[in-house]
């Protein structure tokens, strides 16, 4: 393969430039047993609330604190700039609310009277938009329309009753493609007055969003409106997400909210959830409906429920690509392409290029758990995580469902991995590929297609 200054820009990019698709500054390749571990507080929450309800869990997240003033729940959020970190190796300026994004989930009850104070630390004006909640058109928090935006260093109140239950979120109506895009958003969860038709055990909260963060750089870009870097589950990725903790036999709840700009198909493995509601409510049972991946679109919230049963089950989005970290866009493809003598080439003008891809990616995370291959400041490599068996291979919107049998009600600490009964893990029988008898079809008719991987010139190319 000839190799010219013209064209070697297009090729540096499926390898030594592919930081930018491929691979980031290492981080720790973690698995879920080394996570930090929760607070004792947090490790054996309450099973049940002083009204009844089992409060939720926002995992990596927190409820905020309420008091009650003359009989009303009063709670204070403040926008702000804050520092956030994605996953270890990867932080970045962001908004958000109280020093996190998402910021913290507000929790009440129906019928509840609530009285909200938000402060402005931003540099520009924001608002409150409290999304799918039934409340007065002037509390409704669309700056300029239902009331005067925030300006930097005010605070407002938001007063109403709720006259409803479900899953909600709130975000601000003012500015919303720079202020969502880096990080104000938050989930609103409201509990029946008269409980549930049946006990939640288990009660979680998840908020899908999506983040231009560029490698190497430590803001994300508003701009961007499709090809995002960084796809994330409460503003993590993994393998950075905490796992959702169940113990063999309770009834799970999993309350999805989506604020990114793309609709999620989230798959659980191991078990068939019913869908129960949404931000209009916990259905009546008859709509309840059986599924194994729900799409959540954008601005939606979907409740799945379902019995847990023990083992260790993968939960993600069935987007292969939100289920990666720092991604490119627009390079070359090495599938199937043989670089020999390329990569030598390139090294010439671009120390430490390693070609790969010309089998598929599985050897990335090799590559760069052992520091092979650098990148960018401040980048996740595109596949993290290890397993019981080794490599996940995963990132973005991905996480693990631990199931125990012996888990005591109320602990939400990692049980580490699964210990799977004899005879029950796959295994290996054979390394002879031409093992057995398998029924295979053959190539369509006709002569071979010619497979020729051309440098494309872009000087030939018309634009415009």
């Amino acid at each position: 393969m000839n190799l010219s200054r013209r064209n070697w820009f297009t090729w540096a990019g499926a390898g030594a430039l592919a930081p930018l698709a491929f691979w980031g500054r290492r981080a720790l390749a973690q698995d879920h047993s080394q996570h930090r571990p929760p607070e004792p507080s947090d490790a054996l929450p309450r099973s049940t609330s002083a009204s009844g309800y089992t409060p939720v869990r926002t995992l990596n997240g927190w409820t905020l604190p309420h008091r009650m003033v003359d009989g009303v729940k009063e709670f204070h959020l403040v926008a702000e700039e804050i520092e956030h970190e994605f996953a270890p190796g990867c932080r970045a300026k962001c908004w958000g609310y109280n020093g996190t994004t998402p910021g913290p989930t507000i929790e009440a009850v129906e019928g509840d009277r609530v009285r909200i104070y938000v402060t402005n630390r931003l540099p520009e004006h924001t608002s409150v938009h409290w999304h799918g909640i039934l409340l007065p058109s002037g509390m409704d928090g669309v700056g300029g329309l239902s009331q005067p935006h925030i300006r930097p260093g005010e605070t407002y109140v938001y007063e109403f009753t709720l006259r409803q239950h479900g899953t909600h979120m709130y975000h601000p109506h003012a500015d919303e493609m720079v202020q969502m895009a880096v990080g104000m958003m938050g989930m609103f969860i409201i509990h029946p007055k008269d409980g549930e038709l049946e006990r939640i055990d288990r009660d979680y909260v998840v908020l899908l969003h999506n983040w231009a963060l560029h490698p190497g750089t430590y803001r994300p870009d508003p701009s961007v409106m499709v090809d995002f870097d960084l796809w994330t589950m409460n503003s993590k990725v993994f393998p950075a997400i905490e796992p959702l903790v169940a113990r063999t036999g309770e009834r799970v709840r999993v309350r999805i909210g989506n604020l990114s700009m793309w609709n999620h198909p989230i798959h659980m493995h191991g078990v068939q959830f019913h869908i129960t509601g949404s931000d209009g409510g916990r259905w009546a049972k008859g709509l309840w409906r059986p599924e194994t991946t729900e799409i959540v679109g954008v601005g939606q919230t979907r409740d799945l429920e379902f019995i847990a049963v023990p083992g260790d089950w993968a939960f993600h989005c069935h987007m292969s690509h939100h289920t990666m970290n720092a991604m490119g866009h627009e390079i070359p493809n090495t599938l199937g392409v043989d670089q020999s003598g390329v990569e030598a080439e390139i090294r010439k003008l671009l120390p430490g290029y390693m070609a790969m891809g010309q089998g598929g990616m599985a050897e990335h995370q090799e590559h760069t758990d052992s520091g092979h291959m650098t990148g960018p400041e401040n980048t996740l490599p595109m596949m993290m995580g290890k397993g019981p068996f080794g490599n996940l291979e995963m990132g973005g919107m991905f996480t693990v469902v631990k199931v125990r049998d012996d888990l005591a009600a109320g602990d939400f600490r990692d049980p580490g991995w699964y210990p799977n009964p004899k005879g029950t893990v796959a295994h290996r029988i054979s390394a002879d590929p031409d093992f057995g008898a398998p029924t295979r079809r053959g190539p369509p008719p006709g002569p071979p297609a010619e497979l020729k991987a051309k440098p494309m010139d872009h000087s030939t190319m018309k634009h415009g």
